[in-house]
């Protein structure tokens, strides 16, 4: 006789019907909302009478990173490039990758004795330290009223 027939629910249609929504969603978000660049981190400590700086830059050889002070900007710069070559027994390319990576982080820090700054890069944590500038009291003298 007659065969039971399996009864889509309207729950069932709505998910359906929202999963087809959800395909054009994409076009309302911002491009490339979740791309995060390469940074590091960075703390600037204010020692009194010096700045501290401290990057953590793991894996890193100390020639893959420059600083530089202009402007009253430092400037920590890293650049990596990685070449992985594997060849078969005759010296064809079964696989060949390269990477190239590059960082910058700039920060303004004024008043420092840029001649004095240091820098030592260990265990993958370079410090700067920049001393401030002493500042010498201006020397004072008498104004003499007329009238």
């Amino acid at each position: 006789m007659f065969g039971l027939v399996p009864f889509a629910s309207r729950k069932d249609l709505a998910k359906e019907e929202n999963a087809f929504d959800r395909l054009f969603d994409v076009f309302d978000e911002p491009f490339l909302t979740n791309f995060k660049a390469p940074d590091f981190k960075v703390d600037v400590k204010d020692n009194g009478t010096s700045y501290e700086l401290t990057a953590e830059l793991p894996g890193l050889k100390k020639e893959d990173i420059s600083l530089t002070y202009e402007d009253h900007y430092l400037t920590i710069a890293t650049k990596t490039a990685e070449d992985n070559d594997k060849k078969d027994e005759k010296g064809n390319y079964v696989r060949r990758e390269r990477r190239s990576t590059s960082m910058s982080r700039s920060f303004y820090i004024d008043n420092i004795d840029e001649s004095k700054a240091t820098a030592e890069y260990k265990d993958g944590v370079l410090t700067v330290c920049m001393p401030k500038l002493t500042e010498k009291a201006e020397p004072s003298h008498t104004i003499s009223i007329n009238g």
